[in-house]
C-alpha cells in the first residue's frame, strides 16, 4: 500500500503556469497524472517511470505544455504545467503503478491520490 498526496491546485488565467506535486509514501513505482473534468470520464495525463530520465509520456493534449518530473530523495512527482488554457480546468490525480512499464490506461494503476482541483479561467 502506498499513500499519496497531491498539492499544488489552484485558479489562475489562461496562459498561466502551476505545479502540481504528489507526495508518496515510498516504493518504486511508475507514477502518472489523470484528470477528470466534471460530466467527463477520467483521462491521462502523464507519466513517468521509475528511472526518471527518459521514461516519460504524455497525452497529446499537453505536450509541450506540461512536464513531469521526480525527485526520488523526495518522494515526490511534479507536473509543471504552463501556458494551460481553460480546458485544463479539472480535478488533477496523482496514480502509482508498480508495473514498470508506463501505462496511459487508469486501470493499469494501483493506487491513487484525492486529487486537487484546478481551475483555469478565460
Amino acid at each position: 500500500q502506498v499513500r499519496l498526496v497531491e498539492s499544488g491546485g489552484g485558479l489562475v488565467q489562461a496562459g498561466g503556469s502551476l505545479r502540481l506535486s504528489c507526495a508518496y509514501s515510498g516504493g518504486t513505482y511508475t507514477m502518472g497524472w489523470f484528470r477528470q473534468a466534471p460530466g467527463k470520464e477520467r483521462e491521462f495525463v502523464a507519466a513517468v517511470n521509475w528511472s526518471g530520465g527518459g521514461g516519460t509520456d504524455y497525452a497529446d493534449s499537453v505536450k509541450g505544455r506540461f512536464t513531469i518530473s521526480r525527485v526520488h530523495a523526495r518522494n515526490t512527482v511534479y507536473l509543471q504545467m504552463n501556458n494551460l488554457k481553460p480546458e485544463d480546468t479539472a480535478v488533477y490525480y496523482c496514480a502509482a503503478d508498480s508495473d514498470y512499464a508506463l501505462s496511459k490506461r487508469a486501470v493499469a494503476y494501483d493506487f491513487w491520490g484525492q486529487g486537487t482541483q484546478v481551475t483555469v479561467s478565460s
